[in-house]
């Protein structure tokens, strides 16, 4: 019998898995596969470098000493750097006190509350295990949108107006559904979904939002994109491609009878600015400054807003490291207008946002931005429409997986800030 798109036995085995409803069999086999891989490549790697007479640069060895407070294991600690420990610091702050950090916003760290008070208080674990579930759902909602707007054939993916595209999880559109899985935890700095951050939580509501949207469940849409506006600043930008969904939905047309139309069935994307405004009057509430958030980046790392083109052409021309950064950056964008056909305007906007919004930040974001090029879903898509052709598939795949394990154990072997 096939399940998930793979034949398994007839015995005891094979009817559980026959009982359980796809894609979860693909979806928890990649889960688990990955998650073996990277434990027992960072187990090595960090015996490796350990063992050597090496010392880190001071701030990479007070992270190493946060993490040994975190988890004696060093196989769980890794998973912890930099932003985990403020995000760590906000789930422990008393609600009953004076707030204070305002630079993040909250529902990651508020999430672990609840479920840290189950495991005893541990924190840590809670932001772990919540990224872990979060990084299933974006395999779950990545093999749901793979299937609606992918094909093997030669259509754009988005192919009709209506951006149902392939329906169902097996034949053509349930191939290039996995293949777009694939893509996506292969793209440069995938193994940061399973690290105590917001990437896999952020991408998680990101497909969901898109996946409603394609199915026209508006109201859910503005539901899960309240809560994807309180999990990154950028969350509410989300509102725009959104809304190019429900046009291209509506074929684009402008009349009043049309606009009335979008109006009565796309009024739940109001819920994704208001996500946003809800963390700001957290602000003014706590602080009596809506704009406390803006401030305390400013002071803290330096952000202000600007020309993301000023900061993407800064970044070409300086030094070596943040070139290299930014030379990633530009290939995603290559990527993005080379299948901009394919992709169509909804998902173009939102990958080409992805890459501007955080470059907006001004050139601290360098040391971040291969980070935030996790949001940029749809490479991964224009990547899985194009490796219908076997060649293309095999290489890409090999050069991802490569130049994956490559930034990874960069990540463990002091270098952590070259990815975050």
């Amino acid at each position: 019998m096939t399940i998930g798109g793979r034949m398994v036995g007839t015995g005891r085995v094979g009817r559980a898995l026959a009982r359980v409803p796809a894609p979860w069999p693909y979806v928890l086999g990649v889960f688990l596969g990955t998650k073996i891989v990277f434990t027992l490549v960072g187990v090595l790697t960090l015996a490796a470098f350990d063992g050597t007479g090496w010392a880190p640069p001071p701030d990479e060895a007070q992270m190493r000493q946060q993490q040994r407070e975190v988890s004696p294991h060093g196989w769980l600690s890794f998973w912890f750097a930099w932003d985990s420990f403020l995000y760590h610091h906000l789930a422990r702050l008393p609600l009953d006190e004076p707030w204070t950090d305002f630079a993040f916003p909250l529902l990651y760290p508020f999430l672990a509350r609840p479920l840290a008070a189950l495991l005893g208080g541990d924190t840590a674990l809670a932001l772990l295990i919540i990224a872990n579930l979060a990084f299933i759902g974006v395999l779950y909602y990545g093999v749901r949108l793979g299937e609606r707007l992918l094909t093997d054939d030669r259509a754009p993916v988005t192919d009709r107006a209506d951006g149902s595209g392939a329906a169902g999880g097996s034949g053509d559109g349930g191939r290039a559904a996995r293949r777009f899985v694939r893509y996506l935890v292969l793209l440069p700095t995938a193994f940061l979904f399973h690290a105590a951050l917001t990437e896999s939580l952020f991408l998680c509501l990101t497909l969901a939002t898109f996946y409603y949207a394609e199915k026209r469940r508006w109201l859910l849409v503005g539901v899960v994109g309240f809560f994807l506006a309180l999990s990154r600043s950028a969350g509410f930008f989300v509102a725009l491609p959104l809304a190019l969904v429900l046009l291209r939905q509506g074929g684009y047309r402008l009349h009043p009878r049309a606009l009335w139309g979008y109006l009565r069935a796309g009024w739940p994307l109001l819920l994704l600015p208001a996500g946003w405004l809800s963390f700001m009057a957290f602000c003014w509430w706590q602080s009596g400054d809506w704009f406390a958030y803006k401030h305390a980046q400013e002071q803290g790392w330096n952000i202000r807003v600007q020309n993301p083109l000023g900061v993407l052409w800064q970044g070409l021309t300086g030094a070596a490291p943040d070139a290299v950064r930014v030379w990633i950056a530009v290939l995603f964008l290559a990527v993005l207008v080379a299948g901009a056909r394919r992709l169509g305007l909804p998902y173009l906007v939102y990958g080409v946002m992805m890459v501007l919004v955080p470059l907006s930040m001004g050139t601290p974001v360098y040391k971040s931005l291969l980070r935030y090029l996790l949001a940029v879903f749809p490479v991964a898509l224009v990547l899985a429409a194009w490796a219908r052709r076997p060649q293309f598939d095999v290489w890409t795949t090999a050069t991802l997986a490569v130049s994956q394990g490559a930034l990874f154990v960069i990540w463990l072997a002091y270098w952590t800030h070259f990815i975050i």
